[in-house]
C-alpha cells in the first residue's frame, strides 16, 4: 500500500483546517512545500550493517530510497 500524502492532505486535512480555523478561501490554508527527513548515524563508520539497516528503515518510513551522504572531515581551528 503506497501512501499518497498529497491526496490525503487535500482530501482530509485541508477541509478540517478550513473548519477549525474558519478560513473563507481555500488559498488561505497553509501548503506543504517541502518535507525533509534527516538522520545522523555515528556508528556507520565502524559498522556498515548499521548503515544498511538505517537505509531500510528510512525507505519504509518515507516511501523513497534515501540518498546517503557521508560527512566531510572538518578540521578544528583552536
Amino acid at each position: 500500500m503506497k501512501l499518497d500524502l498529497k491526496g490525503l492532505y487535500k482530501q482530509k486535512i485541508v477541509p478540517s483546517l478550513i473548519e477549525e480555523f474558519g478560513y473563507k478561501n481555500i488559498e488561505q490554508v497553509p501548503k506543504l512545500v517541502k518535507i525533509s527527513v534527516n538522520r545522523g548515524i555515528g556508528e556507520a563508520s565502524k559498522n556498515s550493517k548499521e548503515l544498511d539497516s538505517s537505509v531500510a528503515e528510512m525507505t519504509l518510513i518515507v516511501g523513497q530510497q534515501p540518498t546517503v551522504n557521508k560527512a566531510k572531515k572538518i578540521s578544528c581551528w583552536f
